[in-house]
């Protein structure tokens, strides 16, 4: 539900290309480290107009995605 938002905000974080992005893919694969993941988080509450407590571990996009859907109820 999230995915195609988090995908574009990594691209553009990134540098990568928008469809490189997958939900099995992991932030550290992506190139993406502590400091970038709050950056990241930012950046996806801007995008989405939601706010994002990262209460638990994710790992991948995929993971991201699935809780702030839970989140979001």
């Amino acid at each position: 539900m999230y995915f195609e938002a988090i995908a574009k905000v990594i691209a553009d974080r990134t540098g990568c290309d928008v469809s490189a992005v997958k939900p099995e893919s992991t932030f550290t694969e992506l190139g993406i480290d502590s400091l970038d993941t709050v950056e990241l988080l930012m950046n996806l509450e801007d995008e989405l107009n939601i706010e994002i407590e990262l209460d638990q571990p994710v790992a991948t996009v995929g993971d991201l995605d699935k809780f702030i859907q839970s989140k979001q109820g």
